[in-house]
């Protein structure tokens, strides 16, 4: 009887120890950092969007702090510290948008700008139409 009942309590520590291997592979598995691609991704392609509409001519600091904030996403990527990647990344997107708003913004002000001297030369034209006749 007491052979019976080792086999039984080593059956069931058999069973035991599987489980808890499995648990804790399980735990491991859930917990390894994941890497916010999506979040870097659009950081990467707000910078180049900025890049492409001339923002490194109206608005450099602000592309610049980007590309920093990027490159600390980065980093904290390759260090995983997923959560501090994640919200520079976010925060180099913003930088990346901004700086193109701020690209707009001083395009459309020399757009303006121009327009105003155009319309200035047409008035002065008419002055002197007028004053000839």
């Amino acid at each position: 009887m007491k052979i019976y009942t080792a086999r039984r309590v080593a059956g069931h520590a058999s069973r035991l120890i599987t489980l808890l291997f499995v648990t804790l592979t399980l735990a491991a598995c859930a917990a390894a950092p994941v890497p916010p691609t999506d979040e870097l991704t659009a950081a990467s392609d707000a910078i180049a969007n900025a890049e492409q509409a001339e923002a490194r001519r109206y608005a450099g600091a602000e592309l610049e702090e980007a590309n920093r904030q990027l490159e600390a996403a980065n980093k904290a990527a390759a260090s995983e510290k997923m959560v501090e990647a994640e919200r520079l990344a976010r925060q180099a997107r913003v930088a990346a948008e901004l700086a193109i708003a701020r690209t707009e913004a001083a395009k459309a002000s020399a757009i303006n700008r121009e327009m105003g001297r155009g319309a200035e030369a047409l008035d002065e034209e008419m002055r002197r139409q007028g004053d000839q006749q």
